[in-house]
């Protein structure tokens, strides 16, 4: 028995990166586990490997910017796995854009990406946890959330506002069992950092090396973060010790 038998997760872009590390340590522990994300082929790939743990899987193609598929995919989640009771709001997108230079599409699709998706996967989730009287809600913000970021201010001020939904969600729940807690990592190794420095050494005609360094010296960081580094504590705030944590907005460096 793990930490999470009888626990039905969900985890939007469940299929790769530190999706698919978030869901992968969340099968380990015990809990059923609906992944959702727009690559059907990495998700269909991602599902068989959280089934090796002897668990429920379920892979559901969905775009979290899209409310009416969101609904749809929590309503076969929950036909199929269950109510779900911890949720981890971690699909996300960026774009490296001068601020004069941001156009309304690049603004909108990020913030309906990493701001409205997220709000419509809770407000999704919520009444299942209300009812059972325990939920965690996870959100994979970012530090750019915490501090801002050059050359990012769609994707800054969306996770503002992950975090500042966090926050508020934590207190209007936490009398009714639910946590919500944010993660909020510096660059990890995922696809969305190595399409940044290949974008930077395009842009600049800088060494791979060279960019990379570029974008640790920016966050403040000596290294990049492992995508099982942000799971070890998305499975903590999913499991017991979870309890005692509420609103909060954890960096990872």
């Amino acid at each position: 028995m793990g930490i999470l038998t009888g626990k039905v997760a969900l985890v939007t872009g469940g299929g790769r990166g530190i999706g698919r590390a978030i869901a992968l340590a969340l099968a380990e522990a015990g809990a059923a586990v609906a992944i959702t994300g727009r690559d059907a082929a990495r998700l269909d790939a991602t599902r068989a490997e959280l089934a090796g743990h002897g668990v429920a899987a379920l892979a559901l193609p969905c775009d979290v910017a899209d409310s009416a598929a969101v609904g749809r995919a929590f309503a076969e989640a929950r036909a199929q796995l269950g109510p779900i009771s911890i949720l981890v709001n971690n699909a996300g997108i960026t774009a490296s854009v001068k601020f004069a230079e941001m156009d309304d599409a690049t603004w909108d699709r990020i913030m309906r990406v990493n701001a409205a998706g997220p709000f419509y996967c809770c407000r999704a989730a919520v009444p299942d946890m209300i009812a059972g009287g325990w939920g965690r809600i996870i959100n994979i913000a970012s530090y750019a959330g915490l501090s801002g970021i050059a050359y990012s201010s769609a994707y800054s001020a969306s996770k503002h506002a992950l975090i500042g939904l966090t926050r508020s969600l934590a207190l209007e729940l936490g009398r009714a069992g639910v946590r919500a807690n944010a993660i909020c990592p510096g660059w990890v190794e995922t696809d969305m950092v190595h399409d940044a420095v290949a974008n930077i050494v395009a842009k600049t005609g800088r060494a791979e090396a060279d960019a990379r360094a570029s974008m640790l010296a920016l966050a403040g960081q000596q290294r990049m973060i492992a995508p099982e580094e942000v799971a070890a504590v998305a499975l903590r705030l999913a499991g017991p010790e979870g309890d005692a944590v509420n609103g909060q907005a954890l960096t990872i460096e």
